[in-house]
């Protein structure tokens, strides 16, 4: 399991390495600069398609598309406005989404 693991991510590690290396050369290009911010605003509406395409599943989602959207809001202003890292912001709402929906499916199934 570990050979196939590595394998998978051997390939994309050294494309990523080599871009790397290949941008520390190429950065004061102007080009450069400014395919790299067009390919931001391309993940962006990446992104923005990707949530716009599950948000059919939020009516089955337990929290109700109230909790899920003030969730979301939250995200935008602590990663959008705050500038707080991703990588932290994520996780942390994560557990919250995931403390919330419990208590709430905990409530449901409970007998009465």
């Amino acid at each position: 399991a570990l050979a196939s693991l590595a394998g998978m991510l051997l390939a994309p590690l050294l494309i990523v390495i080599a871009l790397a290396a290949s941008y520390r050369h190429f950065a004061a290009n102007a080009a450069v600069a400014g395919a790299l911010r067009g390919m931001g605003a391309v993940a962006v509406g990446l992104m923005l398609a990707m949530g716009l395409k599950m948000l059919a599943t939020l009516r089955h989602n337990p929290m109700g598309s109230w909790i899920c959207a003030a969730l979301a809001g939250t995200t935008v202003v602590l990663v959008g406005l705050l500038r707080l890292p991703l990588l932290w912001t994520l996780p942390c709402l994560a557990i919250v989404a995931w403390s919330i929906a419990r208590l709430i499916l905990l409530r449901r199934d409970r007998p009465t």
